[in-house]
């Protein structure tokens, strides 16, 4: 008995944060219910339903919303910042960067965090001059 308890709280624990993970990723991409279930091809009203933690999304819908909100499916149910990171990070190698930077003291965190806010500023300046 105490293991089936502790194994149905742990689902619903995942399936709350479920839930709540994919709120939070719509809202994030400034998307409605709507605007998400069109892009997944679900109903609007089913994409209330999952965040709302009443049902879960079939695999194939689930791939799709981690897709549209660039996640992984992984995140979207256990949500592990892992893999929300390695979801849609195409240059592996940018990555291991990354993974390195991580590494450093927080001065120096700072430091690459600052050089790389200047060359995006300087890119969006750039793109707006067009």
């Amino acid at each position: 008995m105490a293991i089936t308890c502790f194994m149905e709280n742990k689902e619903n624990q995942t399936e709350a944060g479920f839930a709540a993970r994919l709120l939070s990723l719509r809202k994030q991409k400034n998307l409605s219910q709507t605007e998400l279930g069109k892009i997944v091809d679900v109903h609007y009203s089913h994409i209330g339903r999952y965040e709302r933690g009443i049902s879960r999304p079939a695999a194939d819908t689930l791939k799709r919303m981690a897709d549209a909100l660039g996640v992984s499916s992984d995140y979207l149910i256990e949500g592990t910042t892992a893999d929300a990171a390695k979801a849609k990070f195409e240059d592996r190698e940018l990555l291991l960067q990354f993974q390195e930077v991580e590494k450093l003291e927080e001065e120096d965190k700072q430091v690459v965090k600052k050089l790389i806010d200047a060359f995006l500023t300087k890119k969006h300046i750039q793109e707006l001059a067009r």
